[in-house]
């Protein structure tokens, strides 16, 4: 897949700009080091400022072997907005590299400061490309419906960032997982599909899929309208994450995190040794 670049910000004289914050951001990532934002030094680094940084990092991966599989939505929930300050959904890529293995803890070892988060997650049987893609078109472009969980782990300290800022970092992307169950769109009220969220035993937390945009197939329809606006489209095959139903949790060695969805079955996860 050809990936392209949106128009970027200029960078002040003698800052960043969009190839040092690609590269930086790399770094960080592979060697677990968080940094403060970007925008602190740069505020022109806006959305698509950010997406064109996420784009060169894509070509990076693929150019080392990773393998483009879908996309993931982020902050689509009003409970990760506010959390996060951010008051709008993003886009991002999902590789290879970021499939984790059922029953394979939390990588501590790779990661910053991991949380985890329910999803719906969607494996798609069409292609679908923007603009103008509706909710109901969305979802008739869907082959099966899963549960699953994120790993989500913001290369910035203390999760803070502006909107360019984590268009950049790729959402916060680490990993994912996805449940035993799939079933057709068509055996499911998605807007009505809850999971609790058990923390060592404890439920925590909960939600249906109305958080998600009002129905996941809403947030399908917002990335592939966004993407077209980027000159991309979801690919047939492709594993569409629709973004946390509700606030993420953290995960720290030695905790134990299952997500029970109503009939997507359930996710569990753990915090591994450190």
């Amino acid at each position: 897949m050809a990936v392209g670049s949106a128009t970027p910000a200029p960078a002040p004289a003698g800052g960043w700009d969009v190839e040092s914050v690609a590269a930086e951001l790399l770094r960080c990532e592979d060697q677990r080091l968080e940094r403060p934002p970007f925008t602190d030094e740069w505020p022109d680094l806006d959305l698509d400022t950010g997406y064109a940084i996420q784009d060169l990092n894509l070509r990076t991966r693929l150019d080392r072997g990773e393998k483009l599989i879908g996309v993931k939505l982020g902050l689509t929930s009003r409970a990760k907005q506010q959390r996060m300050g951010v008051h709008f959904p993003f886009v991002a890529w999902l590789t290879d590299a970021m499939v984790l293995p059922v029953g394979d803890p939390v990588p501590q070892s790779r990661l910053i400061h991991p949380r985890v988060e329910p999803e719906i997650v969607f494996l798609m049987g069409e292609r679908l490309e923007g603009p103008g893609v509706t909710c109901a078109r969305a979802m008739s472009a869907v082959a099966s419906v899963w549960g699953g969980a994120e790993v989500i782990d913001s290369r910035f300290q203390d999760f803070r960032f502006t909107a360019g800022d984590v268009a950049a970092d790729n959402a916060s992307s680490a990993a994912f997982v996805t449940g035993p169950v799939g079933l057709p769109p068509s055996d499911l009220d998605l807007s009505l599909e809850a999971a609790l969220v058990e923390v060592d035993g404890v439920v925590v937390d909960s939600a249906t899929g109305a958080a998600v945009q009002g129905h996941p197939g809403e947030a399908l329809a917002l990335a592939a309208n966004d993407l077209a606006r980027r000159g991309h489209a979801i690919e047939a095959g492709w594993i569409v994450l629709t973004g946390g139903m509700t606030d993420a949790v953290f995960v720290p060695p030695g905790t134990s995190v299952g997500f029970h969805f109503t009939h997507l079955g359930s996710v569990f996860l753990n915090g591994g040794e450190g």
